[in-house]
């Protein structure tokens, strides 16, 4: 791949944000080894290994010989462009040297925050705390529901006067719905009411098992005729099993508090 392709991969994801990266690499002290020197600039290889990182997103380890040749070529293109006059003189355009700022700012300020996360690590009682306080939270009951959209209210009400007159929730579903249960008959399968819009979960949880909406149930996706078909306790799912979601969860408001901190104690 030469710099045309190399710069055109980059627009896809902005050339800055490629490049962004290499933005606290390049000019810095390092005890990595110089691989090139371009019009005066040194090209060492903690350079390269970011560019790699950045451009084919695999473990170093991973990377061919020949790939990282190519990629070094690459590179030597972009320290040829980004030598010439011409860059010296791009540089000091408000545009684009507030993006060469912007990407700056971006790369430190996720290495900061990779370094809170990682020196803030989530403890067994922080992590058991939050899967407590999540179960809690979490409805006691789920149902389990069969429905029939349609587009008006009048098809809905006609539906109701059809079940009132012994026809068959299902067959129905099938033959009018326009939902994407329709081929199952509207089954819905079992869910917590958090997972429904609200006028829908609101009728589910008043009906009994058994009995349908005796009115027809408007939310934005149309209008409704709902069966509940049972209701169960929720079952908490193990800790081990969301284990991972929850430590996202514990790290995501530990952060969040340390930027409260931040922005309060600013000047």
């Amino acid at each position: 791949m030469n710099i045309e392709h190399a710069l055109a991969y980059a627009g896809t994801r902005s050339i800055a944000a490629v490049i962004g990266a290499l933005c606290l690499v390049i000019g810095m002290q390092s005890s990595a080894e110089t691989l090139a020197t371009v019009n005066g600039e040194a090209i060492d290889s903690a350079v390269l290994d970011v560019y790699i990182q950045n451009r084919i997103e695999k473990p170093l380890e991973q990377v061919t010989t020949d790939e990282r040749q190519a990629l070094m070529s690459e590179l030597k293109d972009i320290y040829l462009l980004s030598t010439q006059d011409t860059a010296d003189d791009l540089a000091t355009d408000p545009a684009i040297a507030a993006q060469i700022e912007l990407q700056k700012r971006g790369v430190l300020a996720q290495a900061v925050a990779t370094r809170f996360f990682t020196e803030n690590q989530v403890s067994e009682e922080e992590l058991l705390a939050e899967y407590s306080a999540q179960v809690k939270q979490a409805p006691p009951l789920q149902f389990k529901a069969r429905h029939i959209l349609v587009p008006t209210q009048g098809a809905a009400v006609d539906l109701i006067e059809k079940l009132e007159a012994g026809a068959d929730f299902e067959e129905l579903a099938k033959e009018h719905s326009t939902g994407p249960s329709a081929p199952n008959g509207g089954e819905l399968g079992w869910f917590s009411p958090d997972q429904m819009v609200k006028p829908f979960a609101d009728t589910v949880a008043r009906l009994e098992d058994g009995a349908y909406s005796s009115e027809p149930v408007q939310t934005e996706f149309g209008w409704h005729v709902i069966l509940r078909e049972g209701a169960r306790e929720t079952e908490a799912p193990t800790l081990d099993s969301v284990r991972d979601v929850i430590t996202q969860s514990v790290q995501q408001k530990k952060f969040q508090k340390h930027m409260e901190t931040l922005r309060a104690e600013a000047e």
